[in-house]
């Protein structure tokens, strides 16, 4: 008898919302960009019923918003919300993570290193949108031992708005040999069950990308103004 393969079949919102999802976190469609669902629907070939429905569930990820009978614009966050973003992620994960060291087992230890030396190599091939993905699933193998299902649910979708700023501050801020080498320690802390300084570097590690971004996007801001 033969093994049956499940093969993922995404209908065409998904598919859309995939890339339109790409688009915004990679810079493509910046903050406050207009979406102009007649537009996108001749781009992407189809009529302009499954586009909106991609638009619907890009607006429930706070990636844009939708108002009916106006169109759609990609989410402009206030300095004080992308703030708030890096202070529930800090918040959620580091608790998290606390949790999880102590019951974290060789299988864990593994995943975390394997995804970790992708995350080398996305570096080293300046593919941050490979990078991106990696850097959430990353985190999430830290966490995953805690098996704290609402509180995983509730940090994916804050991990959504934040994974634009994180690129942005992976590309902008070159930091990629401190954020390379604080990924490592993180595991490493992890494996000798310090959990004490692992929650301590992880910090660190969330609160310096934000307070970085932030003065980042207000120079951005202010000279948008100014021209």
């Amino acid at each position: 008898m033969t093994n049956k393969r499940a093969i993922l079949r995404k209908s065409l919102p998904d598919m859309i919302s995939d890339d339109i999802r790409e688009r915004i976190l990679n810079g493509e469609l910046s903050e406050g960009d207009a979406i102009r669902q007649e537009a996108l629907a001749e781009e992407y070939h189809v009529s302009r019923m499954p586009v909106r429905e991609a638009l619907k569930r890009l607006d429930a990820e706070g990636l844009v918003q939708l108002t009916n009978n106006k169109g759609a614009t990609v989410i402009k966050h206030s300095l004080d919300e992308i703030g708030e973003i890096f202070d529930l992620r800090r918040l959620i994960e580091v608790d998290l993570f606390r949790r999880a060291i102590p019951k974290m087992t060789a299988d864990h230890f593994a995943l975390s290193d394997k995804l970790v030396n992708e995350m080398d190599a996305s570096y080293e091939a300046n593919d941050v949108a490979k990078w991106g993905d990696l850097n959430a699933e990353y985190h999430c193998s830290l966490y995953a031992a805690a098996d704290c299902k609402f509180t995983d649910e509730l940090l994916k979708k804050i991990s959504i708005r934040a994974d634009r700023y994180v690129r942005m501050h992976l590309t902008v801020m070159h930091q990629l040999e401190l954020v390379k080498d604080e990924h490592h320690q993180l595991l490493i802390l992890a494996q000798q069950q310090e959990v004490h300084q692992a929650c301590e570097l992880l910090t660190k590690h969330i609160l310096r990308a934000k307070n970085e971004l932030l003065a980042l996007i207000a120079e951005n801001r202010s000279d948008k103004k100014v021209s």
